[in-house]
């Protein structure tokens, strides 16, 4: 289970990083190719609270076979297809092993260890889960410099294989009192998460005020609404609306979204960042994200001492999103052309704490303001909504950059030799973080020389202006929580 744990969140962290070889090699258009994370992102979200639930019924044992099989093979694929579309289907099918692997083994290892056997287990995943964060992106850009894309998800494969001949060592458990499933909850959130996404990754490319973004994103709300109806006409619903007029549960639950504003997006976006304007190889691209994801490892035994120095959580989760909240200001306030890793050192390092410090921290807490027949489904939601808003957000911020980059590229357009500068060409080649095609079009020379100074000029303002909006929406979202849990500990006393 802990390898699984580490290879899980490798997918997230390193596909932005192995994304401009596959764009290189495959020539897929930017939003195909974007669907390699989205794809991922979103099944894994998805998918979350079906495979609980089917675990329980079916068996948790069975059900992290099926996924292991099912992530392993997707992987594979993944490893081999040429074809952008397919590996967009791979990647999707993976994330939904992903989740099967994730909600089963959990409850396995729940099932497998008692007590203090069991506190030490569930340190180790929270321990190998930020060491797949910290690693990923580093173990991605290692692969493909070396032996190519293929290798990052070939890698994925062959370590599944190894966890695979570990189940018939594991003894089988299941709930005898499991629900049945709701499919129809599933179906309704699974649709509307996915048309939410295709809207806000086509926006860019299709127009926002186009009928078929509009469409895309008004059947989204209309399944969500739906989504709701069905849950609470269920006898026993995957989620219990209930919960969400708890305000200490529901603060709880904003923390991870803040940490995907602040620190997730950076995960795939900010690599490209540094290919593209550094011209860093994947391997120092990776490298440097080491600086904000290895404070993860260590920052969660400050929190847990912190608690017990007399902190109270409220304390420490405020703590925790003020340095999110400083660390991603902070990155907007010196990121400029040629930027060094000592000059991202303190920013990053400050996000990496800020996450460390509730990283493990928020599910054991809200575990203990829900009712205790009501855990398996409070941790279901906050898992959901917390991979729910990376998907979402992670393909919302691409898509802003890229609207911005093309903005700033319009208004430039004279000044852009050949007819890049009359076209989305150049905006898609720097966002799928390949400059390398665009610049041969370009005679060697003074012209060459000028149009990557106004590329890394204009995507580091397009930068700026996403990281400014996150740091603010991370502000607001921090006073919202904060206020929620002092709230809630005024009327308790």
């Amino acid at each position: 289970m802990l390898l699984t744990l580490v290879i899980l969140p490798t997918a997230v962290t390193g596909s932005g990083v192995a994304l401009p070889h596959i764009g290189r090699d495959t020539h897929a258009p930017l939003a195909a190719l974007q669907w390699v994370v989205h794809g991922y992102n979103l099944t894994f979200a998805s998918f979350m609270l079906a495979c609980g639930s089917l675990a329980d019924i079916f068996g948790r044992r069975r059900m992290f076979l099926t996924g292991g099989i099912l992530f392993a093979l997707a992987s594979l694929v993944s490893a081999v297809v040429s074809d952008i579309y397919v590996l967009d289907l791979a990647r999707a099918a993976a994330g939904i092993g992903a989740a099967a692997l994730l909600t089963s083994g959990s409850s396995l290892l729940a099932a497998t260890f008692d007590g203090a056997a069991r506190t030490r287990a569930f340190a180790a995943v929270g321990i190998v889960t930020g060491a797949g964060l910290a690693l990923g992106a580093m173990a991605a850009g290692v692969l493909a410099d070396a032996w190519g894309w293929r290798s990052f998800f070939g890698a994925h494969a062959v370590v599944m294989a190894l966890v695979l001949l570990a189940v018939p060592f594991m003894r089988e458990s299941r709930d005898s009192s499991a629900a049945r499933i709701d499919w129809a909850g599933t179906g309704t959130l699974v649709a509307g998460l996915f048309l939410l996404m295709l809207g806000v990754v086509e926006g860019p490319h299709w127009g926002w005020s186009s009928a078929p973004v509009l469409g895309l994103l008004a059947g989204a709300a209309l399944l969500m609404a739906v989504f709701v109806v069905v849950e609470r006409r269920q006898r026993q619903p995957m989620l219990d609306l209930a919960l969400l007029r708890n305000p200490r549960f529901m603060a709880l639950c904003l923390v991870p979204v803040v940490a995907t504003f602040a620190f997730v997006i950076l995960l795939p976006l900010l690599p490209n960042y540094l290919l593209i304007v550094n011209q860093a190889s994947s391997r120092t691209a990776g490298a440097t994200m080491l600086l904000m994801t290895l404070p993860i490892l260590p920052t969660p035994i400050l929190a847990g001492k912190l608690i017990r120095w007399g902190l109270s959580l409220r304390a420490v989760i405020a703590a925790s999103l003020t340095l999110m909240t400083l660390g991603v200001a902070w990155l907007a306030l010196i990121l400029h052309p040629g930027v060094t890793a000592a000059e991202l050192a303190g920013p990053l390092i400050t996000l990496g704490v800020g996450l460390g410090l509730n990283f493990g921290l928020v599910d054991g807490a809200v575990l203990t303001v829900v009712p205790p027949e009501t855990t398996g489904t409070a941790a279901g939601f906050l898992n959901t909504l917390r991979l729910g808003s990376e998907a979402i957000v992670i393909a919302a911020a691409g898509s802003a950059l890229v609207n911005l980059f093309q903005g700033k590229l319009s208004e430039r357009a004279g000044h852009i030799p050949g007819d890049l500068g009359a076209s989305d060409t150049l905006a898609d080649s720097v966002n799928a973080g390949d400059l390398t095609g665009a610049l041969a079009a370009v005679p060697p020379g003074t012209a060459r020389s000028a149009l990557f100074d106004i590329v890394a000029q204009d995507f580091t303002a397009s930068w700026q202006i996403l990281l400014w909006g996150s740091a603010a929406v991370c502000a607001v979202l921090s006073v919202v929580v904060v206020v929620m849990l002092a709230e809630r500990r005024r009327t308790s006393s």
